[in-house]
């Protein structure tokens, strides 16, 4: 038992050293920042992926077309045309039992101005063509107005809902409800029926699900998408010219419970690849399996994270085994003192001990109020360098942009506790070394 006299013995000991005691506090200290901090990070990071395909759906598939590689051409049913196309998705819905309905989407990069202000710079966006349901899929909300209606696709209305920062942008000191959206490139006009409420970008998630930002979308009634724009998008840059042609980016299929769908998955890739199994111009993705494989990956993630912290750890208390070992070289006269006073070798052991728990305590305390710092330094530092390089932060990764670090609670006593028992493990061999000298050969010493 640890007497109140050697505790005080020893942290005067620490005091009589004090830059000695401050660097050997700062190896723990940012061993158990560390820890709690990548776990913080880690987990934030798995949160916002996991937030994100539950945004999707758990009931929801998801077929996306892609544009095959360019040497992939006689794999695809017509060199021109790729990707899932309107009689495919009609087949899905009136074949399948299971599903519930399906939602097409058709995604066109497009340039948009205020049809009252021509002469503005036009501003980059994305024009998306779909139907009602779409909003209710992607857990898109209006602010102001409304999304598009059933009447709206029925009658090939020229009607779009535009997201927040494109309409503040567009429409800086006006109300863009009625107000037209005018498309250069097309010669078409819209008129602004709704806006929606700001939403943050999502990080691709894996496979072909890409990252996607809502933050400058135009979306019009599918059916106008076809007939104002067609099926043929052509892009022109830097003297190039490139032609694609399809009709559908994507269709979301809602099936109608969670447990029909990885075998409504299954029946769906089947009767896509029906006519090709080598098809390469589309992917189906399946958010409940994204979600239990994100899952996996988190716990996987979580243990190597916590595996660095921990090496951070070990760094720390090889430090205080070499400051302690040179304490005692240093105090070895002293030591030869009180063993020649008659002081036992377990008292020489604990007051060394003393001196390594005290610090660890001292450096786990400071390195859990650090961590704990650890959302409010990640937002602080993600504003400052928005302010500060707004360019380089636009190239950013979505997921760095909106990621928020989550503490874990375990994290703090799990730090705190291996901190305190690595400072007695590295501190134990320097201590035993004190406590077994020779009092004459110690007393010797200069």
């Amino acid at each position: 038992m640890l007497s109140l006299r050697t505790w005080i013995l020893g942290v005067k000991s620490l005091l009589l050293h004090p830059m000695r005691s401050a660097l050997t506090i700062l190896g723990i200290f940012i061993g158990v920042a560390s820890v709690i901090w990548l776990l913080a990070i880690g987990e934030g990071i798995s949160q916002e992926a996991q937030k994100q395909i539950e945004e999707l759906g758990a009931e929801n598939i998801i077929v996306r077309s892609i544009k095959p590689p360019d040497d992939a051409g006689a794999s695809v049913r017509n060199v021109d045309l790729y990707g899932v196309t309107r009689a495919e998705m009609a087949t899905i819905e009136m074949t399948i039992p299971t599903v519930e309905q399906v939602v097409p989407v058709r995604e066109l990069k497009q340039k948009f101005i205020y049809a009252g202000n021509q002469n503005a710079t036009p501003l980059d966006g994305r024009l998306v063509g779909c139907s009602p349901a779409y909003a209710e899929v992607t857990k898109l909300k209006t602010a102001r107005g409304r999304f598009i209606s059933s009447t709206d696709v029925e009658t090939n209305d020229s009607v779009c809902v535009i997201a927040a920062v494109l309409a503040r942008k567009l429409f800086p000191s006006e109300d863009p409800l009625e107000k037209a959206v005018f498309l250069p490139e097309k010669k078409e006009y819209f008129k602004v029926v709704g806006v929606l409420e700001p939403r943050n970008a999502t990080a691709a998630i894996g496979g072909s699900l890409a990252a996607q930002d809502f933050s400058l979308d135009v979306y019009i009634p599918i059916t106008t998408m076809r007939v104002k724009m067609g099926d043929e998008e052509t892009r022109r840059a830097s003297g190039s010219f490139s032609r694609e042609l399809f009709e559908l980016s994507q269709i979301t299929i809602e099936v109608k419970s969670p447990e029909e769908v990885p075998r409504t998955a299954e029946i769906i890739e089947a009767t896509l690849r029906m006519n090709d199994d080598q098809r390469q111009d589309i992917a189906v993705i399946v958010p409940y399996e994204l979600l239990e494989q994100a899952k996996t990956t988190r716990l996987m993630f979580m243990m190597f994270m916590g595996l660095i912290a921990a090496i951070s750890l070990i760094v720390g208390g090889i430090g205080i085994m070499n400051i302690m070992l040179a304490t005692v070289t240093e105090r070895t006269r002293e030591i030869g003192i009180r063993r020649a006073l008659g002081g036992k070798r377990s008292d020489i052991t604990n007051q060394f001990l003393v001196e390594t728990i005290s610090l660890s305590v001292v450096g786990g305390v400071i390195g859990i109020l650090v961590g704990l710092l650890c959302p409010l330094t990640i937002r602080l530092a993600r504003a400052a360098f928005q302010r500060v390089q707004p360019d380089m932060y636009a190239n950013l990764p979505d997921v760095a942009k909106v990621m928020e670090p989550q503490i874990v609670t375990m994290s703090i006593p799990l730090a705190f506790g291996i901190s305190v028992v690595v400072g007695v493990l590295f501190g134990l061999y320097p201590a035993i070394r004190a406590a077994k000298m020779d009092p004459i050969e110690a007393l010797r010493h200069e």
